[in-house]
């Protein structure tokens, strides 16, 4: 795992590094995980990081970028630019939403925990605010 942001590669997966990488910046700048104005690692850092080839992350940066989600700005660095959140946002963020909680719920049910034992703990944890 990355140590920023939480992007991740499953090199397990069946879906291609590049779209998981897409797939994981989108669902950040969706999830308010990034913010207009933050500034993404480099290519070569990120590439590091995730134990990937730069020129994956470079691709991935420019259809970001030609998406408008992202401006490269010379010299400086890689930016979530601003834009207007489309419906297709919203569904991807939908589908995270889904694909984490059906991960956490196999989780539970790996552990031996039904959901009804973790709705109280869960519940406890949204009154503190976390």
């Amino acid at each position: 795992m990355s140590p920023w942001n939480g992007l991740a590669v499953d090199q397990t997966d069946k879906t291609p590094v590049y779209a998981q990488l897409e797939r994981g910046i989108r669902s950040a700048i969706v999830a308010g995980r990034l913010t207009v104005g933050d500034q993404l690692p480099t290519v070569r850092q990120l590439a590091v990081d995730l134990r990937i080839n730069a020129n994956t992350v470079a691709k991935v940066y420019a259809f970001l970028e030609r998406a408008g989600l992202l401006e490269t700005r010379r010299g400086v660095g890689t930016f979530v630019a601003a834009h207007t959140p489309t419906p297709q946002e919203g569904a991807l963020r939908r589908t995270e939403l889904t694909r984490l909680v059906d991960r956490f719920l196999a989780e539970l049910s790996h552990h031996g925990f039904h959901l009804a034992e973790v709705m109280p703990e869960i519940e406890r944890r949204r009154q503190q605010g976390a």
